[in-house]
């Protein structure tokens, strides 16, 4: 046969098969493939990140257990990508691994291994001058004791924080008068936050005035010479830490933070347990490559202090989480290792729903509520009332902090809470009334639900007791300016109990 009559018939045969509906052509699908490099990883006892390079045309997954100190960026995907394996810092004296095993089917599994460096815990030197032998005298009390005797907490706010001096903010220098008001009123406990930044002799050394640490021990005097507790921190301090949470900034802000703790902790060495120290104020990590990077921050903290000795070596210790935002310090944190057993407390923050809490104007995301409490809402208000965040958001977000510290012996301290005042005078009076009663109720809710689930509540008091303001007290006359917020902020604490 003719060689193009052959070729002519054939394509005939393979077009006349193309238009059959009944053959159909099933493409052969490609071999799964999956490749990963590297293969295996050792970090550091401080921690850190590594990349690992996965090439593929199938779906695949790393498989780890979510409990351990490593964990992967991204957990499945298809095709090639990079993931970025995040680890803890190692606290133990102890070198430890883990496994991960990466799949695909049609594939043979790989098995990353992964290994960390043991930490190098160095103890107090006796023979240094900044460290003393421990002593324990007036200091018995673990973190669930302490907890159990704060009832109720208030914040010396926008006072030894405030950037360019304690007066700069528009409050007058606090005053024993004003802390022996506070503790009239019904008030155990006392939150000073505190900037350092702005009072340093040499952002070098980071050696703070010997002035300001002298005011500092001032007001903390007023406070524990009148048996209540202090509960001392680095405040927003410019942002030089809370701004910073991040691998690239880890050890300069990490020196500064040990450089400051050792002199605040020496200075206050001497004091009993009414003084607690806070390792920060809402550091901004959102997350797990930046709450690794708080923790070293944490862990430096703790460390600094333990390292001081005398009464530092039982001093509670407070540990802000992410952000101090409930659900990413659920998610997100876990506690530094302390040498002195049980002298640990976390802290979150609480202004849900903000829009009722500090919201100023309609924003694009939401308007202003200025009602707040499912017996306080206005017929006739429409979106001011709160259509969420109310007292079911309280009781599920609450309840997170009591399974995830308190249950497992850990006091949470809610450093800070407050709704602020409006002027709805405009609006006639029944608006009004209900605006106070939403922010009487507020406190009042807020305080016995963080109680019951062993958080230890201090309002947010920034001064003012003007609109736009959270203050109770009238701090040039050492009064109550707000006694509706007060009566609610006690009903609260006399209703809660602590479940330890």
């Amino acid at each position: 046969m003719n060689k193009w009559i052959y070729l002519l018939m054939l394509l005939m045969t393979i077009v006349a098969c193309s238009n059959d509906p009944g053959k159909e052509v099933t493409p052969e699908e490609p071999e799964a493939t999956l490749s990963a490099s590297p293969v295996s990883f050792s970090f550091e006892a401080a921690g850190g990140t590594a990349d690992l390079s996965i090439t593929s045309n199938a779906v695949w997954k790393i498989n780890f257990n979510t409990s351990e100190w490593c964990k992967p960026s991204i957990q499945t995907t298809s095709g090639n990508a990079t993931v970025t394996l995040t680890a803890e810092e190692n606290t133990i004296e102890q070198e430890r691994s883990m496994s991960m095993i990466l799949t695909a089917n049609g594939t043979d599994d790989i098995s990353l291994q992964i290994t960390q460096a043991a930490a190098v815990i160095i103890p107090p030197d006796p023979e240094s001058a900044d460290s003393i032998a421990p002593d324990n005298t007036g200091m018995d009390s673990d973190a669930k004791v302490i907890a159990s005797r704060m009832t109720l907490g208030w914040n010396l706010g926008n006072t030894l924080e405030a950037i360019g001096g304690e007066t700069a903010w528009g409050n007058p220098k606090a005053t024993e008068e004003l802390i022996v008001a506070v503790k009239n009123a019904g008030f155990n406990a006392i939150r000073i936050p505190c900037a350092w930044d702005n009072y340093l002799e040499d952002q070098t050394t980071y050696k703070i005035k010997e002035s300001w640490l002298g005011r500092v021990k001032e007001v903390v005097d007023y406070c524990v010479d009148n048996d209540m507790y202090a509960l001392l921190n680095i405040h927003w301090d410019g942002g030089w830490l809370e701004n910073n949470v991040t691998p690239e900034k880890q050890d300069e802000v990490n020196k500064k933070q040990a450089a400051i703790w050792k002199q605040i902790a020496i200075t206050f060495r001497d004091y009993d347990e009414h003084l607690l120290f806070a390792g920060a104020n809402e550091p901004n990590a959102d997350n797990a490559v930046q709450a690794a990077v708080l923790k070293v921050y944490m862990q430096t903290f703790v460390d600094v202090v333990r390292s001081t000795g005398g009464r530092n070596t039982y001093r509670n210790l407070i540990i802000p989480g992410p952000n101090t935002d409930i659900d990413k310090t659920n998610e997100l944190m876990s506690l530094p290792a302390d040498p002195t057993a049980n002298r640990m407390m976390a802290e979150v923050h609480y202004y849900t729903p903000w829009n009722f809490c500090g919201l100023e104007e309609d924003a694009s995301w939401g308007k202003v509520f200025y009602f707040w409490g499912a017996d306080n809402h206005v017929s006739d208000a429409g979106e001011r009332n709160a259509n969420w965040g109310e007292e079911d958001t309280v009781d599920e977000q609450f309840l997170k902090m009591k399974t995830k510290f308190v249950d497992q012996g850990v006091p949470v301290i809610l450093g800070e809470f407050a709704a602020t005042r409006r002027d709805l005078s405009n609006y006639g009076t029944t608006w009004q009334e209900k605006h106070d009663d939403s922010r009487a109720w507020f406190a009042e809710y807020v305080v016995k639900k963080a109680k019951d689930n062993g958080m230890v509540p201090f309002y947010w008091d920034n001064g003012p007791t003007t609109v736009n303001a959270s203050g109770i007290f009238d701090r040039s006359t050492n009064t109550v300016g707000d006694q509706q917020v007060l009566d609610g902020l006690i009903k609260g604490a006399e209703a809660g109990d602590y479940p330890y």
